[in-house]
């Protein structure tokens, strides 16, 4: 189950746009013409990014009226964050030993 929020939530961060209207909701919360407006885009098309980061629960989305409001939701930012951390705690470690042994290796020979 984790794996398919992780794949949805990349999925959603993969496009620039639609990260850019994750900053922009970062800010407070927007209506999807507003989440378009920079982007100079129409209210399909913001509604279609909108729907991608909404599928990956990035965005609540509510009705204010005629219009659609959309709030950031973190949680899958963290999950992602979580994920990402392990593989730089594994990497670290790696490359800690590497240094390491290039540092002995160097040291073992002299220059010249």
């Amino acid at each position: 189950m984790v794996e398919n929020r992780l794949d949805a939530t990349f999925q959603a961060l993969s496009d620039p746009t639609r990260r850019g209207m994750l900053a922009n909701l970062a800010l407070g919360e927007k209506s999807i013409g507003e989440l378009g407006e920079p982007f100079a885009m129409s209210f399909a098309g913001a509604a279609k990014h909108v729907k991608v980061l909404e599928a990956a629960g990035l965005v609540e989305r509510r009705k204010a009226g005629r219009r659609q409001i959309c709030t950031l939701q973190a949680e899958p930012l963290a999950e992602a964050e979580r994920w990402l951390k392990q593989w730089e705690q594994f990497w670290t470690v790696r490359l800690d030993r590497l240094q390491a042994l290039v540092e002995a290796n160097t040291k073992e020979k002299p220059n010249g």
